[in-house]
């Protein structure tokens, strides 16, 4: 494929955006080469500014779980700005999709929108510690929750005590009040409940981690989890950004019938516009402003394009439950068919699946956590993603990053993608 005009567009905008992005994971530094400059979307298709055409499985990151350009979204948004973008003040919208994500989502009673996944997570941490008395927080190696101070620790080993700062900026105070874990592994997380007795406020987790790519919880390590959390009157806090109405409508507590004491959610939410909301029982809401001592405020919070675009595509969802098996039924073809190619050519790999979301990893070790994601061949990986790009196919441009699976992806386009890794040689 030709990539002229992205290539000149991303010269340029490396003059005026640091590294040429907004986001450093659309750069293409694990991978190398030129990140195609997207102009237009539909469906299951992105279309670069060269005027290529993409199976698209990042689905910005997630959020289009319907497909690109979906008519009934698009329809509701134009609505919605004829009648104004932004207002400052309470609508009624915010109160119909609360209403709409309490009904689908088990266990929370109050939600509060913010305005992306990262300051729902800092939100949520600050609300656990205010409602706890408490000032360390537990998290996982290879977990992500958005680049809030607390949340950009290096674990060193996994179970090291305390984190030390992996960015810049991250001060030793606030690292030292992180405390590491490693993800699947619950005998790390006692140790550190142990070592910090009536310290810990809240254990922040990813319920399938997404960001080293997809890693599932090993059998009964969430509900272990929740209990030992309630053990040591200490918070569990889910990161739902990614699988909250994805894996199932009730996103994974449903999945796995855990109750979190606080959610985040982010991605689907807000039907493809910035959006993040976070959400509890009542008496753990209500510790917040304007009601409680704990401060949280946004001007552009509870945007009506986000509301009105989340609002839309929940309530197509909810209408139509059956679109969750549609999803896993997808994705597991595609997973079986990677499976039967790369086995039929000897290639070494291990491929997660949770509901739509998957990944391939180029390693005979199984993919349990970080340091097993890292066992991966990188350079096989990188050969791959030019291989499918090369194809028409639209990977995330690292093997730490999660595919998601969308409705919009049919017979056809399994039928391309299955088709392209065919022609795929180490």
């Amino acid at each position: 494929m030709r990539y002229q005009r992205s290539s000149a567009l991303f010269k340029e905008a490396q003059n005026v955006l640091p590294g040429g992005v907004n986001s450093p994971a659309r750069a293409f530094k694990a991978v190398g080469g030129t990140p195609p400059f997207i102009d237009k979307a539909k469906g299951a298709y992105i279309y670069d500014a060269d005027g290529n055409k993409f199976v698209d499985y990042i689905n910005s990151w997630g959020p289009m779980i319907l497909g690109h350009a979906h008519p009934k979204v698009t329809e509701a948004l134009i609505n919605q700005v004829e009648k104004g973008t932004s207002f400052g003040t309470p609508t009624e919208l915010e109160t119909e999709i609360a209403h709409q994500v309490i009904k689908m989502v088990p266990n929370i009673d109050k939600v509060r929108f913010v305005n992306s996944g990262t300051e729902a997570c800092m939100s949520a941490i600050r609300l656990a510690r205010g409602f706890t008395g408490r000032e360390k927080i537990i998290k996982f190696a290879g977990c992500y929750h958005g680049h809030s101070d607390a949340f950009l620790i290096d674990a060193g080993s996994g179970l090291a005590t305390f984190g030390k700062p992996s960015s810049p900026g991250v001060t030793q105070g606030t690292a030292k009040d992180t405390l590491m874990a490693n993800y699947n592994d619950l005998e790390s997380v006692q140790r550190l409940f142990q070592e910090n007795p009536e310290q810990i406020a809240a254990v922040i987790i990813e319920p399938v981690a997404g960001n080293m790519g997809c890693i599932p919880p090993k059998e009964n390590f969430l509900k272990a989890l929740k209990n030992l959390c309630s053990e040591n009157q200490s918070l569990l806090i889910f990161d739902e950004v990614m699988t909250g109405f994805r894996l199932a409508m009730g996103g994974a507590q449903e999945l796995f019938q855990v109750d979190a004491d606080i959610v985040t959610f982010g991605k689907i939410i807000g039907g493809g516009l910035p959006v993040g909301a976070f959400a509890a029982r009542r008496e753990i809401m209500d510790y917040l402003a304007p009601v409680g001592p704990v401060y949280q405020a946004g001007t552009l919070s509870g945007n009506p394009l986000a509301m009105c675009a989340g609002l839309v595509t929940l309530d197509l969802l909810y209408k139509h439950p059956e679109c969750f098996n549609d999803l896993d039924s997808t994705t597991l073809a595609i997973a079986e068919g990677i499976n039967d190619i790369f086995s039929q050519k000897g290639i070494e790999h291990q491929i997660n699946m949770v509901g739509s979301m998957i990944s391939i990893f180029f390693t005979d070790v199984k993919v349990v956590d970080f340091e097993s994601a890292k066992t991966a061949n990188n350079p096989t990986f990188i050969k791959f993603y030019h291989h499918m790009l090369d194809e028409g196919i639209y990977l995330p441009p690292s093997s730490f990053e999660t595919w998601f699976v969308g409705l919009a992806i049919s017979d056809k386009e399994i039928d391309k993608t299955l088709n392209a890794i065919e022609k795929f040689e180490i």
